[in-house]
C-alpha cells in the first residue's frame, strides 16, 4: 500500500495538507498501540506496522522534497541512488556559483557575501517556479511526460541545496 492509498488521496505533488493532517490523526488513533494491548500478537504487530506506515507517510507528506521524490519513485521515474545527467550548461552555472561561494567564504566584504546569496536565491527561485509549474500541470493533467521534467528539476534542486548548505555553514561561523 502506498502513502496516497493509505490516506485515500489522489497521487499528487501537492496533497491537501489539511486532509493529510486529519488522516494522520485518524490513523494514529486507530492504530495506537494502547488499543491493542488485549489483542492477539498478530493484530498488535499489524497495528504497529500500520502505525509505522502512517508515521512514514506523514513525514513524507510534511516535506516538499520528500513528496517529489516519493511520487517520482512511485511512478517509476526515479530509482534509489540514481545518477542523473544534467546539461553541461547547468553544470557550468553551478560551477560558477560554487566558485562565487568559495570567494564568499574568503571575502571580508559584506557586499560580496550579499551578492552571492542574492545570486543563489535568484537561481533557486527560478528553478522552484518552473518546477512548481510542472508539478501543478502534472497534478491537473497526469501527463507522464511531465514526470521527466520534474525529475530533472529535482536533481537540479539538489545541486542548489548543497550550495545553500555551504553558504549556511560558512554564515554560521
Amino acid at each position: 500500500m502506498n502513502y496516497f492509498e493509505l490516506y485515500e488521496l489522489p497521487i499528487s505533488f501537492s496533497p491537501n495538507s489539511a486532509l493529510v493532517k486529519n488522516k494522520f490523526y485518524e490513523l494514529s488513533k486507530k492504530y495506537h498501540p494502547d488499543r491493542f494491548t488485549l489483542s492477539s500478537a498478530e493484530e498488535a504487530n499489524n497495528a504497529l506496522e500500520m502505525a509505522a506506515l502512517n508515521n512514514a507517510a506523514y513525514k513524507t507528506f510534511s516535506n516538499k522534497e520528500a513528496i517529489v521524490a516519493y511520487v517520482l519513485k512511485l511512478k517509476e521515474v526515479l530509482q534509489d541512488e540514481e545518477k542523473h545527467s544534467l546539461p553541461p550548461s547547468f553544470l557550468m552555472e553551478i560551477m560558477d556559483l560554487n566558485e562565487a561561494v568559495s570567494d564568499y567564504e574568503m571575502s571580508q566584504k559584506e557586499a560580496d557575501k550579499i551578492q552571492v546569496i542574492n545570486d543563489w536565491v535568484a537561481f533557486m527561485n527560478t528553478l522552484q517556479t518552473k518546477m512548481e509549474q510542472c508539478m501543478q500541470e502534472y497534478d491537473t493533467t497526469q501527463e507522464t511526460a511531465l514526470l521527466n521534467q520534474i525529475k530533472d528539476f529535482y536533481f537540479r534542486q539538489k545541486y542548489l541545496l548543497r550550495i545553500r548548505e555551504r553558504i549556511d555553514t560558512f554564515a554560521a561561523h
